[in-house]
């Protein structure tokens, strides 16, 4: 959608909604749904005749590997584009008919990964549309939120996942990862296809467009960037769309989007320069794989699942490989489970049809059930720390040493005199009276005769945590000061908030902590020298040096659980049910984690201008998994998205690069120190481990029809699934989610006993395995059989019981380990949340 249309989507909105204003009588505004329809979506229809036609095929050559279902699947559903018209036809009739004459919206035809459409409408009208026999379900829209140098080399990929890929220079190729996020910078060098010198096409599976705009000029997209589209229907409706600032086109006028596609799939050897310092070479985890970019998330207000919807609905009509999803839902959705939202049921339709999807798990931790990701079909990441820290430090006059963060130079071992900016005003060398002085914001406040050659004090307040005072602009100030380096101390009222590294043209320390903040102005208002009578200072005679902050220390112990990475279990719904599904199902670097960025990128003041930014998050976690699940894509073109979840989770490491436990951060304040060993519910399986992922040995597949049964399983969800998939229940064997062949065990409620069945399948050689195990606390556990061989392409059942010995509600954790003759290690997390040793529900 061009910038011409929206613009007269505005001025229609701006009528619609003056309509609906003037309508004081019914004392109803206008809100937008998500209204779907109970006959299929295409991707349904076409994905069971080619499934009909794939077993066929089955029978006449079952020993053929060659074929790509998926890849073929994604081609003859785009071959008719008829039935896409024909489904917006019958949402436009059913529109017309059910609201004759009256005033409303249609903002979006969904009609791949669900048959719907977002319309805006009153609530009067939302209830019409809900009565009619063809609609199945009318949600109120709702907002989300968006939740590398250095991580190639922690994670292994030199020397382990891309050399078998052939290098770097063929990693990932010939896969497409579609994110939906704040769009992308075109010009940035990460995603220029000139690096390599071997030229390579876009994927033949691949059918999307690039959107040309003014912001997007014709040529942004290439081999590389192979498509680019954005979404912001709902997001104008609502009249907080700002042209100026969120870009009526793919570009990315945030920097997140930029960030997360060069995380997942850029370019190899880019230098990342900062502040005019080298920060060495980024990549991405499959440097050769190709982009397609679909936006829907904006700078300032986020996004809404209507938007989100369309843009994966397209993602996937397109043909992408891998959808990477760094946006998490506001609010957890309500109804009969968390798993029947407009978004999470789209992204079932896509898996259904081979794309391997990825989601931020949020940055809620670390309290329980904080995970804002829910289904099993779908991917959550958390955030761990890797071993790369940039650490300055300031040695004081009193032989004290303060360790701070900033990417800055330091002074050279010269000691410089310390001078606070509260006692630096023009015409005062007295206390302030505005409290915002100190924040070092204006240079014209400061006497520059005080600063010069000193090096400057300023306050790290809540104001900084808001964006509202910015550091770069008070280097600004010490620079027009010509202040040989500032030093930012932390304010006593930022609580909880941790400060990442920050890039710094001249010397400069920001200190974390307000305990050595503490230290630092004790000292220096020790060393003060005042009048006797007018209590004026006379002399400044606290000194300091700077020890730059360029130069990484791998020292640390890592990877560790990051205290904001969202935790589990995974709610059920929106009582206290927890389902039986492991959240999160790993965690990947997602602190710190350098990336490319918009050249008109606002998100973080401090990286404005520049070509790479540091960020943390789980946004940062999730695209380092979509790029390692594009190597595994690459590797086993025929693995569903449940054999490569699987081979992601079943070789996560459980150990820190020094063999320790990993460790998870378990509060705001003080994170390092507030640390346990992780359990199931902090990292799920563990750290990524891409090496092994590509030799997975075994694996646990599942089906869709597996998700259906699971789906079907809970209470009062026939007519939900009906609306969503177009299934029936009927006649549908059941499973709880303990049930699904996932690659772990969780068990909300073990109510005396329960048995489940695991199914593995050898995608490696002929071995033989060995069975370990750990029970839970409180359970006992007995598994069949405890020895087994397993021929190349063969399955094998694994029998579980578990016993309750105790009365418990506090969850336990325990692991099942299958120890290969030819070294492959299968790691099942187990965990059981309520134990009861007697009969109490019929759960």
């Amino acid at each position: 959608m061009g910038t011409n249309k929206l613009n007269v989507l505005q001025l229609m909105l701006l009528f619609l909604v003056g309509v609906a204003l003037c309508q004081n009588d019914t004392d109803e505004v206008s809100g937008i749904y998500i209204v779907t329809l109970k006959q299929a979506p295409s991707a349904h229809l076409f994905f069971n005749e080619l499934s009909q036609n794939h077993r066929i095929g089955l029978k006449k050559h079952p020993h053929s590997t060659k074929s790509n279902t998926f890849h073929k699947l994604r081609n003859v559903s785009r071959s008719d584009p008829y039935y896409g018209s024909y489904i917006s036809r019958v949402h436009d009739s059913l529109l017309r008919r059910v609201l004759r004459g009256q005033k409303y919206l249609k903002l979006y035809s969904y009609h791949y990964l669900i048959n719907g459409f977002a319309v805006l409408v009153t609530p009067e009208q939302a209830d019409k549309l809900s009565r009619r026999r063809e609609v199945a379900n009318v949600v109120l829209d709702f907002s989300v939120r968006t939740d590398t140098t250095h991580t190639p080399e922690f994670l292994g990929l030199p020397e382990g996942a891309w050399p078998q890929e052939g290098g770097y220079d063929s990693a990932g190729e010939g896969i497409v990862i579609g994110l939906v996020d704040t769009g992308i910078d075109p010009t940035h060098p990460s995603f220029s296809d000139s690096i390599e010198a071997n030229a390579y096409p876009v994927p033949q599976h691949f059918s999307g467009i690039c959107e040309v705009t003014r912001d997007f000029p014709s040529g942004s997209c290439n081999r590389k960037l192979v498509g680019a589209r954005h979404f912001a229907a709902s997001a104008i409706t609502r009249g907080i769309f700002n042209y100026s600032k969120d870009y009526a086109s793919p570009f990315d006028g945030d920097g997140h989007g930029t960030h997360t596609a060069s995380i997942a799939s850029g370019n190899h050897g880019i230098p990342v320069v900062v502040s005019g310092h080298l920060f060495g070479n980024a990549s991405g985890m499959a440097p050769r794989s190709h982009v397609a970019i679909y936006k829907a998330l904006y700078k300032g207000f986020g996004g809404f699942a209507a938007d989100v919807v369309a843009a994966i609905d397209q993602a996937a009509q397109d043909g992408v490989d891998i959808i990477s999803l760094s946006i998490t839902p506001n609010r957890r959705p309500p109804g009969v489970a968390t798993f029947f939202n407009p978004i999470d049921m789209a992204l079932l339709t896509a898996v259904k049809a081979g794309i391997f999807v990825v989601q931020a798990a949020g940055n809620t931790g670390p309290a329980p059930r904080s995970v804002s990701s829910f289904s099993p079909w779908i991917f959550t990441v958390g955030a761990a720390s890797h071993d790369r820290v940039y650490n300055n430090l300031i040695s004081l006059g009193n032989n004290v040493t303060l360790s701070g963060a900033g990417l800055a130079s330091g002074t050279n071992d010269t000691m410089y005199t310390l001078i606070s900016a509260a006692h630096a005003m023009c015409n005062d060398t007295g206390a302030p009276t505005d409290m915002y002085i100190g924040e070092c914001q204006d240079p014209s406040t400061l006497n520059p005769d005080l600063v010069a050659g000193n090096l400057l004090i300023c306050s790290y307040s809540v104001r900084f945590v808001l964006g509202v005072s910015t550091i770069k602009q008070a280097l600004q100030t010490a620079k027009n000061l010509s202040a040989a380096g500032v030093v930012f101390y932390l304010d006593p009222f930022v609580l909880g908030f941790q400060i990442n590294p920050t890039p710094m043209d001249i010397p400069g320390i920001i200190i974390p902590s307000a305990n050595d903040s503490k230290v630092l102005l004790q000292y220096y208002n020790s060393s003060l020298v005042r009048d006797g009578t007018t209590k004026k200072i006379v002399k400044f005679g606290a000194v300091a040096s700077i020890s730059g902050g360029l130069e990484p220390d791998f020292s640390y112990s890592a990877p560790k659980v990051m205290y904001y990475s969202a935790r589990g279990p995974d709610p059920e719904d929106n009582s206290f049910d927890n389902a039986d599904i492991l959240k999160p199902n790993l965690v990947a670097p997602g602190n710190s984690i350098w990336g490319a960025w918009s050249s008109l990128g606002t998100d973080s003041t401090e990286f404005q201008g520049e070509e790479f930014a540091m960020m943390s998050g789980t946004s940062m976690a999730a695209p380092h998994v979509a790029g390692l699940a594009a190597l595994i894509k690459k590797k086993f073109p025929g693995f569903s998205p449940a054999a490569i979840a699987s081979a992601l989770s079943t070789t996560a490491s459980l150990h820190d690069k020094n063999g320790g436990p990993i460790m998870a951060q378990r509060a705001y304040s003080n994170p390092d120190v507030n640390q346990s060993p992780a359990t199931a519910f902090d990292m799920g399986s563990g750290f990524v481990n891409a090496t092994a992922a590509l030799d997975p040995g075994l694996i646990f597949d599942s089906s869709y029809d597996d998700l259906i049964s699971f789906l079907c399983g809970i209470n009062g969800s026939a007519p939900v699934v009906l609306n969503y998939t177009g299934q029936t229940c009927d006649g549908v064997s059941t499973m709880r989610g303990s049930d699904l062949n996932l690659p772990s065990i969780t068990i909300g409620k073990l109510n005396q006993t329960r048995e489940v069945n695991r199914t593995v399948l050898n995608v490696g050689v002929n071995e033989t395995f060995r069975v370990g195990w750990s029970a839970p606390f409180g359970v006992s556990l007995k598994i069949m059989p405890t020895h087994f061989f397993i021929a190349a392409g063969e399955k094998q059942v694994l029998t579980v019981s578990l016993n309750a010995t105790r009365n418990d509600t506090a969850a336990s954790y325990g692991r099942i380990g299958l120890f290969g003759d030819q070294g492959h290690i299968i790691n099942i997390p187990l965990s059981v949340i309520y134990k009861f040793l007697y009969n109490v529900s019929s759960y």
